[in-house]
């Protein structure tokens, strides 16, 4: 038997940022180059990588708040990248976004009630007693009281303002939801509570979800799937078990021994990374990760290599791994 289509599915995605230099020709921003993945129903999947990776450019095409270059982005077997008008208007409650700071994404003039209410309200979805309700909803699974309906964003902590932000998310019923770097502006403290959430809120298969993050430890706490992102191009893909206990690309292995180890999988010693990500305005020939990579060789800055299967499920494209 055949495994299920993704929810989510992307191929030959990619995102250039035109700009131009005083007295020089335009320049493009290469910041995600023939990217593919795919998500199952009811998964998470983790996208990791430096700064400048591509990971935030990637979730805000998947919800299609940045418009690709290239490529296709297939949502439930259909192709949304080239919708527009009343069609994608129609696709946004089930595609939703939380943010990375609980402090700037929430406005300050608006009551929790119409925060919630908002989306409902523009995609007409009930009457005002429904939406109340929903939004009532959302805050219960987010374990916050009713109470809070009245009051405003910035009455409450950082961590509070986090779960209202996945409430509003919630309220819509979405069936995909991209998760930015959700607890990186928390205090540790509070971290946890929001990890904690958000996988309570994904068991059972109810969620699907593309989990953003630089905290490798969160990551591999949530996710199912993991796509390692350099220079807006992916290096290794698979299941979290074999990214975390069987890595096989040099990059991979540097981010793994640079973060903390206090999950369950023994970590592969490794040298950290050193150096810093070259400029998406002119990346390297060949594999974009050479310039760091200590297993360099000559044929690195030939061509792009291409991924390959290692194990099943599990690709890199590492020539010499």
């Amino acid at each position: 038997m055949s495994a299920p289509a993704p929810l989510v599915e992307v191929d030959g995605l990619t995102k250039h940022f035109g700009g131009a230099g005083w007295l020089r020709r335009a320049r493009r921003v290469r910041a995600v180059e023939d990217v593919a993945f795919g998500i199952p129903r009811g998964a998470v999947l983790g996208l990791v990588g430096e700064s400048g990776s591509g990971k935030t450019t990637i979730g805000r095409m998947l919800v299609r708040l940045i418009e690709p270059t290239a490529g296709r982005i297939r949502f439930d077997g259909t192709d949304i990248a080239p919708l527009s008008g009343a069609a994608l208007r129609a696709l946004r409650p089930k595609l939703q976004y939380i943010f990375q700071d609980p402090f700037a994404s929430l406005s300050g003039r608006m009551t929790v009630a119409e925060i919630l209410t908002e989306g409902l309200d523009i995609q007409r979805i009930g009457d005002r007693r429904e939406r109340l309700d929903r939004a009532e909803a959302a805050l219960r699974a987010v374990e916050m009281p009713p109470e809070a309906m009245a009051r405003y964003a910035h009455e409450f902590s950082g961590g509070q303002r986090q779960r209202i932000g996945i409430a509003r998310a919630l309220a819509l019923e979405p069936e995909f939801i991209v998760a930015d770097e959700p607890v990186s502006a928390l205090d540790v403290s509070i971290q946890a509570q929001i990890v904690n959430l958000l996988r309570d809120l994904q068991a059972g298969g109810r969620l699907t979800m593309l989990l953003i993050s630089h905290d490798l430890g969160v990551v591999e706490f949530l996710a199912d799937h993991v796509v390692v992102l350099y220079l807006g191009r992916v290096m290794e893909s698979g299941p979290s078990d074999a990214i975390y206990g069987g890595s096989r690309h040099p990059y991979t292995r540097a981010l793994l021994a640079a973060a903390p180890s206090p999950g369950r999988r023994r970590r592969v010693r490794h040298a950290p990374l050193g150096g810093d990500i070259p400029s998406p305005l002119a990346p390297p020939s060949g594999c974009v990760f050479r310039t760091r990579c200590r297993n360099a060789r000559a044929a690195c800055a030939e061509a792009v290599p291409p991924l390959r299967e290692v194990a099943p499920g599990h690709l890199t494209n590492c020539l010499y791994e």
